[in-house]
């Protein structure tokens, strides 16, 4: 999807701003058609603008070119560099035996998870822990906060989780929010690995 909207999209915006310039070069200098032609601008440049972060939130180069393992152990490494919240992960030593759509829903649901936390759950502490066995792929996120599967539901992350759900369930997993005694939610995604055979 990143290379689409760089390839398709991101070169039809640009001869668009092309001929919108030339455009401009043409129409009379009247001031309110020049106002105008500024605004057209201002609003191409912001999609232009909405394209390329769309196109950075989708591609992860570590993902791509490490693997799964590393963009996750580098997501968990970022989100505690704040030093509010201790997080402790805990990855298998070698990389993840999963395909790439597998890595992604991963990554997707660990960023879920942990913007959840920060927006919502006032945690001090995270555990992220990933089980690669032979049957399945299983990543576990844990905080202490306030957050409890009720709570996210009714909150506007509400979105998130359903289409983290969603893209799990397309692959033949489960996502699942749960509470954790005494403080706090786990939230669980399972990825089968017969489904990816």
């Amino acid at each position: 999807l990143a290379r689409q909207l760089h390839d398709s999209m991101g070169s039809s915006l640009t001869a668009l701003s092309m001929h919108l310039s030339l455009l401009a070069t043409q129409m009379p200098q009247e001031r309110a058609l020049q106002d105008r032609v500024a605004q057209m601008k201002q609003l191409l440049q912001n999609v232009i603008e909405s394209n390329r972060e769309m196109q950075m939130k989708l591609w992860n180069d570590k993902l791509e070119f490490l693997g799964a393992g590393v963009a996750l152990a580098e997501l968990a490494a970022r989100f505690g560099e704040g030093g509010d919240v201790t997080v402790r992960c805990s990855l298998p030593e070698d990389e993840l035996d999963c395909p790439r759509a597998h890595g992604v829903a991963l990554l997707r649901t660990l960023e879920e998870g942990l913007s959840n936390i920060a927006a919502h759950a006032l945690a001090s502490e995270v555990d992220i822990v990933v089980d690669d066995n032979e049957d399945a792929l299983t990543l576990t996120v844990k905080d202490n906060g306030v957050g409890a599967p009720g709570a996210a539901a009714e909150s506007g992350d509400k979105h998130g989780l359903r289409a983290l759900r969603e893209r799990l369930r397309y692959l033949g997993g489960n996502l699942t929010l749960t509470a954790n005694a005494p403080r706090g939610s786990i939230l669980t995604a399972t990825l089968p690995k017969s489904a990816a055979r």
